[in-house]
């Protein structure tokens, strides 16, 4: 999948938007983020300051699959 799937994928699932950030890069206080760094994709947990636990992938579509697994489990059932 790609960032724009990754999107709607989290937002089918009731994902709320406070727990993610996609393309907007930076900190986010606890925040799980997806950001493009040059050629590579980086996934994190944005936390003080800080990107904790950081996995930098080469594939668009390799990054949205492994943000999505991270992300998915904050799901709200309706």
């Amino acid at each position: 999948m790609k960032i724009k799937e990754l999107e709607q994928k989290l937002q089918e699932i009731n994902v709320p938007k406070e727990v993610y950030s996609i393309l907007k890069g930076g900190f986010p206080i606890e925040q799980y983020c997806i950001t493009k760094n040059g050629d590579d994709w980086e996934v994190y947990d944005g936390e003080r300051g800080n990107k904790s636990g950081l996995k930098t992938l080469d594939v668009e579509e390799r990054a949205c699959e492994y943000f999505y697994k991270k992300v998915s489990k904050h799901a709200k059932i309706k």
